[in-house]
Order: structure tokens, then sequence, then C-alpha cells
């Protein structure tokens, strides 16, 4: 197996485009190595992998397998609440992201980790899970879903707290999560919520019903990750 370490960064509130280069700046250097090892066996580089957290400010992301008309505003609505709209290159439908949510983007060669992508979408969602107990708020995986969600078995009380969709190419992930901590929710009635017309949304603040310390939260993600995923973390 190839050595590789993790290096972590919190890029605090960060434009969304902005930080999408940046993914794809780290996800092609990555790929790049994983090149030059494929074709040179006897002189492997170490493999950098990174993790990303980032706030972004108001914005609505389109999957390529989404429904535009999941996005139930115009441009100049989306202009009076200051919120911008990107389609972009990962898996999933319409999701929002804004401040006090923590947006996690793992940028790793599965195949080192030896992961499948299923496993690893599977092992981010248990990370997440794990830190939600942290707060001793119960959540679960739903059936037909990515995602974490709360109430998944009570009818029409189903409600998303963490959003995912990743694109995997040469076995090395980009985007990520979205995890509502203190977010304000009244952004998601713009949407449907990852497709769904049926399914709520909440944050970590709604079902406590008290603001959280957000570096608390990231600092116990953080942990879960690295534990879950096996990871050499440089900070």
């Amino acid at each position: 197996m190839t050595n590789s370490y993790t290096v972590f960064e919190d890029l605090g509130v960060n434009d969304y485009k902005d930080t999408w280069d940046y993914q794809e700046k780290l996800f092609n250097e990555v790929v790049d190595v994983k090149l030059h090892n494929r074709d040179n066996p006897n002189d492997p580089q170490t493999i950098t992998n990174h993790l990303l957290f980032v706030e972004h400010p108001h914005v609505y992301t389109l999957g390529k397998s989404g429904v535009q008309n999941n996005l139930l505003i115009n441009e100049q609505f989306l202009k009076q609440i200051n919120a911008t709209f990107y389609k972009i290159n990962r898996g999933g439908d319409i999701t929002y992201h804004g401040p006090g949510q923590i947006v996690g983007y793992p940028i790793l060669d599965l195949e080192a980790l030896e992961l499948q992508v299923k496993s690893y979408i599977d092992k981010l969602e248990e990370a997440i899970i794990q830190t939600l107990a942290e707060y001793g708020v119960k959540s679960e995986r739903l059936d037909g879903a990515t995602g974490v969600w709360i109430d998944t078995k009570v009818p029409g009380k189903s409600r998303k707290i963490c959003a995912i969709g990743v694109k995997a190419s040469r076995y090395v992930s980009m985007h990520g999560f979205a995890l509502n901590v203190n977010t304000d929710l009244n952004y998601f009635n713009h949407i449907n919520p990852c497709g769904f017309v049926d399914k709520g949304v909440t944050s970590l603040e709604k079902e406590l019903g008290r603001k959280v310390d957000l570096q608390e939260v990231k600092d116990i993600l953080l942990k879960k990750l690295s534990e879950i995923f096996h990871l050499q973390l440089n900070k």
C-alpha cells in the first residue's frame, strides 16, 4: 500500500466557487500522484490526502443527477436573499449551504483506504451519527437516501440533519457532507431538499433548542472522522 497522510484545513467562511476550485486543485494533485505511482512502481511518491472544513455564504448547489425545478425561486429572488446558485459535478440533487453549517470536503485516495464508494459514504454517515450522539441526538440512515436523518420510522416526522453528495474518480473522492448546526433553516424553504418533497430538514440547534458551539462540533467531528477512516492527520 502506498504511504499517505491527511492534511486538515479549516477554511473558515469561504466563497463556494473559490472552495470548489481549491478542491479541484487538490483532487488533481492526488490523482497525478496516483498515476505517477502506477507508472513508476519503483519510484512511488507519498500521497497527500486532504480534509477541508468550511462555512459557505448562502448558496444552493445542484448535483449532476438533480432537477433544476427543485430550486423553487428565480434569479431575482436569489439576489434578494443574498444567495447564489451553482450546478456542480457531485452526485445527488439540490442542497443549501450557509452560515452555521459545517461543510466537509474529504479528498481521499479511497483505494489506499481500501474503500468502495458505498462503504466510504457509510463511514461519512457513521462519523456524523457518532458526532450527534455526543449531544444526545439519535440519528440514523434512511433506506434509499444518503445522508443522516432523525425519526425515520415516525410517519411524517423524518427530517435530514446532514446532506451527503460526493464525486469519486480514479478512486479519489471530493465534495462531501453538510451538517446543519446553527443553520438558518428558512433557506431550505426555497428548494425541495435533495429532491424530496415529503421530508423535513433540521439542525442541531433546533433539536437541542439552543445554539451550539460550532468549534466544539468541529473538534468532535474531526476526531470521529480520523478514527473511523484511520487517518494520519497533519494539521
